[in-house]
């Protein structure tokens, strides 16, 4: 699992695989305005994007993840 943010568009990524290959999420759903969620042909879930990620998460681990 692999965590990123952008603090420029205060989004999120929750890799669930790490990498993903180009083209491997083949179905994406959005549960709400802020979290869409992507699937592999097997509706597998590869990851979890989160936007408006300073409003929910935990500023440190944001910060963190800026770092890395």
């Amino acid at each position: 699992m692999k965590f990123e943010y952008d603090k420029d568009v205060d989004a999120a990524y929750i890799y669930l695989q790490h990498p993903i290959k180009e083209g491997g999420a083949k179905k994406t759903i959005q549960l709400n305005e802020n979290i869409i969620l992507d699937f592999d042909e097997n509706n597998k879930l590869l990851g979890v994007e989160i936007l408006g990620a300073s409003k929910v998460l935990n500023k440190k681990v944001l910060l963190e993840a800026q770092a890395s």
